[in-house]
């Protein structure tokens, strides 16, 4: 999640040099989201060029704003603005995209794919370690000015508006045993999942389920996401931490409020579990769970 977590992407740069980069004429392009406190440069853009490599397909990672810093303190409504208008001005995505995501870009990539009006389609979203049903414990950001403001505003409480206003992350915490306050205060992901009752929106349901492909990565040693199973939308139940809900378990999943059962059931969602601690991806995952969503033809 934060840009000291997100390193272990650099091991993946030594296989570019493998690859021989194929004509990119006819595939559909994709771009990529970056997590809490990194940037498109260095790491990422690496890693966007692996990904271009192994598929074939033209990438670019799209940048919010100052990345390292916005990505900490711009609120995620106004980060899933910012991708949206980008997305609409690249004449290159006019008939369609891909969209991979790291961890918290998995938050502004749905944002972008549930709100954005008179946006191209995503065909086909490759989630790596994404916090999709929110997470129970603020993660420890790591070393750093940024990090330690971020912290600190953090603990004063998640729920509180100024906090929820200016911390990125604060917009999926979802507290167990804190329904009542995280329906009410929680500015972003209540909103993403139609998790408010009298203000579900069928359009955000309709956008996700127009999806070819949802590819959800798990990692099986993440001790960023808590728990690691909101990788595949599972959670804890409204009442406490007492209870990990599955998936298919979870109501998001049984009254289908974003889509999600009804891509589930014609094969449209694939739940993929990887190895290592989170975003440790192997290049042998990249090649086999990641590259084949990119290489479609237009």
């Amino acid at each position: 999640m934060a840009k000291s977590l997100q390193r272990p992407f650099l091991l993946l740069t030594v296989a570019v040099v493998l690859f021989s980069t194929v004509s990119f004429s006819n595939a559909i392009p994709f771009i990529v989201f970056h997590g809490i406190g990194d940037q498109c440069s260095g790491g990422v853009s690496n890693f966007t060029q692996l990904l271009s490599s192994v598929s074939g397909s033209p990438g670019s990672c799209l940048e919010i704003g100052n990345g390292e810093k916005d990505s900490w303190f711009m609120p995620l409504v106004q980060q899933a603005s910012v991708a949206c208008e980008k997305v609409k001005q690249m004449k290159e995505l006019s008939q369609g995209y891909n969209i991979v995501a790291e961890s918290q870009g998995n938050m502004v990539a749905r944002g972008l794919i549930e709100f954005c009006d008179d946006a191209p389609p995503v065909v086909n979203y490759v989630s790596l370690g994404g916090p999709h049903a929110g997470i129970a414990a603020v993660p420890k950001c790591g070393d750093g000015p940024k990090c330690a403001i971020a912290e600190d505003i953090l603990k004063l409480e998640i729920y509180n508006d100024f906090v929820q206003d200016h911390i990125a992350p604060s917009g999926y915490v979802k507290i167990p045993g804190e329904m009542t306050k995280y329906l009410e205060h929680s500015q972003y992901l209540p909103k993403l999942n139609n998790e408010r009752p009298d203000e579900r929106n069928s359009t955000f349901k309709d956008r996700f389920t127009s999806l070819h492909n949802l590819v959800l990565v798990m990692f099986q040693n993440d001790t960023t996401l808590i728990p690691k199973e909101t990788s595949w939308f599972g959670y804890f139940t409204d009442e406490g931490f007492g209870t990990l809900l599955l998936t298919q378990q979870t109501k998001l999943y049984t009254e289908d409020w974003i889509g999600l059962k009804a891509l589930d059931d014609v094969g449209k969602v694939k739940f993929v579990s990887v190895s290592g601690d989170h975003l440790m991806i192997a290049f042998q995952d990249v090649v086999k769970y990641v590259a084949p969503y990119l290489m479609q033809i237009s």
